[in-house]
Parts: C-alpha cells; sequence; structure tokens
C-alpha cells in the first residue's frame, strides 16, 4: 500500500479546493496516484474538484505585436520571478520589443529568436544584461505568429492574458471574439480541436459518475455521450454563449454578422507552470545541518 505524505495531500487540495480528508480517501483509493486521485474527487464532487487546477502561479507577461496593415502579428510570453518585475517599464519594453521582432522576422522557435539582432547585441545578449540590471531571472517561454490573407484582431487584459485572432468581418466582431476568448478560454475553435486525452478524460469521469446511477447500460451509454457533447459546447469557442449576448452562440453571432473566425491564440500568463514552493525553514535547517 502506497504511503500517503501530507505533501501529497496539500498538493491535491491545492489543485482541486476538495476538503482534506477527501483528498486523502482520494489518494488513499488511487495507491499515491495524484491524478488518479483527482478524477475520484471529480467523480465524487463534480466539476467543483477541478477549479483550482487553472491558478497560475509564475509571473511575467503576455506582449502582443499586429502590423499596421492588420495581416501579421504575433503573442509572446516571457516570465519573471516576481510581479513586481513584470511591471518594470523595462521588462514590458522587452517584451513588447520581442512580440515585434516575432512577428517581423518569423523565427522558427525560442532557440532561433534568442540569436536574433536586438538593439546592441542579440535577444540573449538583452535578456542577459535585463537581467543583471533588474537582478531576477526572466526567460521567453513560447510565442506564436500569425499572418493572414484576411484580418488580425488583439486584446490583451492586465498583461497577463492575451488572444490574437486571425478573422474576417467588421472589425468590431474581431475585437468582440478577441475578449470573449479572454473571457470564457475556449481550449479550442471548435470540438475537432480538443485534445483527445481531454475528451477521453471528459468521458472517463461521466462513465464513472453514469455507472452509479445503476441504470441500464444503454441509458449509461446516452448519459455519458450526453455529458460529453456538453463538455465540447462549453470548451469550444463557435458552441459557447457569446459574452455579450448570451441567447446566441459564437457561431450565430459570427454567421449574423458574415463573418468567419479562422484561428485564435489564447496565452495566460504562467499556465500550467507551477512555482516552486518554498519552505525556508527547512532550508534553515538543512543549512545548518550542513554547517
Amino acid at each position: 500500500m502506497a504511503q500517503i505524505t501530507a505533501t501529497m495531500v496539500k498538493e491535491l487540495r491545492e489543485k482541486t479546493d476538495a476538503p482534506m480528508m477527501e483528498c486523502k480517501k482520494a489518494l488513499t483509493e488511487a495507491e499515491g496516484d495524484i491524478a488518479r486521485a483527482e478524477e475520484i474527487l471529480r467523480v465524487k464532487l463534480g466539476n467543483k474538484a477541478s477549479k483550482a487546477a487553472s491558478r497560475v502561479t509564475a509571473e511575467g507577461l503576455i506582449g502582443l505585436y499586429v502590423a499596421e496593415d492588420g495581416k501579421t502579428g504575433a503573442v509572446i510570453e516571457v516570465n519573471c520571478e516576481t510581479d513586481f518585475v513584470a511591471k518594470n517599464d523595462d521588462f514590458i519594453a522587452f517584451v513588447n520589443d520581442l512580440a515585434r521582432l516575432v512577428a517581423e522576422k518569423a523565427p522558427a522557435d525560442v532557440a532561433a529568436l534568442a540569436e536574433l539582432p536586438m538593439r546592441e547585441g542579440t535577444v540573449e545578449s538583452t535578456r542577459a544584461a535585463l537581467v543583471g540590471k533588474i537582478g531576477e531571472n526572466m526567460s521567453v517561454r513560447r510565442f506564436e505568429r500569425f499572418e493572414t490573407a484576411d484580418k488580425l484582431a488583439s486584446y490583451v487584459h492586465g498583461g497577463r492574458i492575451g488572444v490574437l485572432v486571425d478573422f474576417s468581418g467588421e472589425e468590431e466582431v474581431g475585437k468582440d471574439v478577441a475578449m470573449h476568448v479572454a473571457a470564457l478560454k475556449p481550449k479550442a475553435l471548435d470540438a475537432q480541436g480538443v485534445p483527445a486525452e481531454d475528451i477521453e478524460r471528459e468521458r472517463s469521469v461521466a462513465q464513472q459518475k453514469a455507472d452509479e446511477s445503476g441504470k441500464p447500460a444503454e441509458i449509461v451509454a446516452k448519459m455519458v455521450e450526453g455529458t460529453v457533447q456538453k463538455y465540447l459546447k462549453e470548451v469550444t469557442l463557435l458552441s459557447q454563449p457569446f459574452v455579450k449576448n448570451d441567447k446566441q452562440s459564437v457561431e450565430q453571432m459570427l454567421k449574423e454578422k458574415n463573418a468567419k473566425v479562422n484561428r485564435y491564440a489564447l496565452y495566460v500568463v504562467g499556465e500550467g507552470i507551477e512555482k516552486k514552493a518554498e519552505d525556508f525553514a527547512a532550508e534553515v535547517a538543512a543549512a545548518a545541518g550542513n554547517a
């Protein structure tokens, strides 16, 4: 039997917001597998168990750039250690310059971007100089470049959420879609874009819940499929209720406006990154032990 530690319980609680004892029971049932324990909690407690999973802890800034002709643009995430540095003017200028550089030079990846000329040196030397000046580490995490025959719209919220939309139609439609994406954070444009593993995870949770109902197999199958379809409606842009008029979907709004969304990019600072937990008491104890 796997040993369930306080650290494991704490980690699962932070991921799910579930009560501590429920976390311990789920970990025991899952034999210490945290991912499986999270799934068990979702079956028992519903969506409450996943509401904390989207919390992001890493600091940084999202940069956005769209060329004057509206045909080329880029979104980029640059991370730093503290929110204080994310508000630093030099850091902000660096991030914005990087977004423009990505749009104009089309580097293949982060490594290629680092080698591009910037100011008196390269992107990497500029970054290193900024680290030395500010005294805090920072890194370029990811970027996405758009080039379209239609139009680009962008929206950034508080420097922490950035959206770039490739669309056709009136300018207002593009702005509305960008703000909708920032607010509701769809996983994909439509059902075909949702990762298969996400769909299977939802199907697994739905199956376990339905099995507990004791209903006939054919009813259970319909319940599971209905739950999966509901999930897909909730996480795909075109199926979501439009944020400015929830009586119609985004797809219906676009049709009404004779517009179309080709693709979009949504960046949230620190998404998927977990900050290292700092235990200063343990560090002092370890230092004392090594002295």
